[in-house]
């Protein structure tokens, strides 16, 4: 399979895939295709259908085949932002935010990912489910904004502000940090608690969260 990512800030990658090769998909993604890509919606089993409903994922996937011959399939980003494509191997799991899988090679496994510490999952920012992405192949990520990367070496940390966190190496972990004194946290406008990200690992952290974007427009819009 090759691909292309083209036209930032909605971007799309294009991938033209050998005769027979297969693509996965979230429902919905696919935006344009040669017409011998063959589609088949697939649940895989009552554990992981609802490990994808709970991760934020609908609990269906399509599979699209290259059939009899090389085929091209695309999938565009449904926000302003930035897709980006991992390597996925045995023991070089990525961990992603909710709803942040667009489309991988079929050697991608999809699973909930559960933060260790139960603090971080319910004032982290980034909610106390997330998707890891394991397995053997490529997979296609949508963040929100502009993607800035860190490496962290081992016990170097990183404060992240909520929803900001796109994604991490496996080999990082997540814990929260409070806001330090009363007046910060009640007049600061940072909320409560930090996201604090530990190495080793890249850090993908997005500029534009799409959920800071939406509360940023609700003064603007007309009330009924």
């Amino acid at each position: 399979m090759r691909y292309s990512i083209e036209g930032e800030p909605m971007p799309v990658v294009i991938c033209e895939l050998e005769a027979n090769e297969m693509m996965i998909t979230e429902k919905g993604a696919m935006s344009w295709m040669s017409p011998n890509m063959k589609m088949e919606t697939v649940g895989g089993g009552a554990g992981k259908m609802f490990g994808r409903m709970f991760s934020g994922e609908s609990m269906f996937v399509n599979h699209y085949t290259a059939v009899g011959a090389p085929g091209m399939i695309a999938f565009a980003s449904s926000f302003p932002g930035a897709i980006r494509a991992f390597e996925i191997s045995p023991g070089k799991d990525m961990i992603c935010q909710k709803t942040a899988f667009l489309a991988s090679t079929s050697g991608i496994e999809m699973s909930i990912f559960f933060q260790k510490k139960a603090g971080s999952g319910f004032f982290g920012g980034e909610g106390f489910i997330m998707q890891k992405l394991s397995g053997q192949g490529v997979a296609f990520v949508e963040f929100d904004g502009y993607i800035k990367e860190y490496t962290l070496a081992a016990g170097q940390s990183i404060l992240v502000d909520t929803g900001y966190l796109a994604a991490m190496d496996s080999t990082c972990s997540m814990d929260i940090k409070k806001v330090p004194g009363v007046k910060n946290m009640l007049f600061g406008g940072e909320g409560v608690f930090n996201t604090e990200i530990t190495g080793p690992g890249r850090v993908l952290l997005q500029s534009m969260p799409i959920g800071q974007m939406a509360g940023s427009l609700i003064p603007f819009l007309p009330s009924r």
